[in-house]
């Protein structure tokens, strides 16, 4: 495990990394059909628990951190400490989660502010045409 973020009694995230590049970290945490994880959540009483990929690289672990939702960019900001997040228009509420949670815990979970918006918002705002494509790779999983 490299960092835990949780909102005790609704919902944790956890990443997780593996030194050995053929032993699937999520996977391993999470066990064959879930036995591993279904364990820890019956003793959080039900919590809600992501499990995502750490990875060196911050852009790639914020899109991981942001679990479930999809990511399509992250421009990130060394100075500030910042990482801008581009999502699909349908995917916004999910990324910000409810009441905020999923961002808040992406951003405690990563030590980074995470401003998250919308392809639609990020034409207006940043002048920027709508990504195509690129979106990134996620490894991670929530369990409910």
């Amino acid at each position: 495990m490299r960092s835990v973020a949780r909102e005790a009694g609704f919902r944790s995230k956890i990443a997780v990394y593996s030194r050995n590049d053929e032993v699937d970290p999520v996977g391993s945490c999470v066990g064959q059909k879930g036995v591993r994880v279904q364990t820890i959540v019956m003793e959080l009483k039900g919590e809600k628990i992501d499990i995502v990929r750490w990875s060196e690289a911050i852009d790639e672990y914020v899109a991981n951190a942001l679990s479930p939702s999809k990511v399509l960019e992250v421009i990130v900001f060394e100075a500030e400490k910042m990482a801008r997040v581009i999502v699909p228009d349908y995917q916004l509420s999910l990324a910000i989660g409810i009441k905020g949670q999923n961002a808040r815990l992406a951003a405690k979970l990563t030590g980074w502010k995470i401003d998250i918006k919308s392809e639609t918002q990020a034409e207006q705002e940043y002048g920027r045409a709508k990504t195509t494509g690129g979106m990134m790779h996620q490894d991670s999983v929530s369990i409910d």
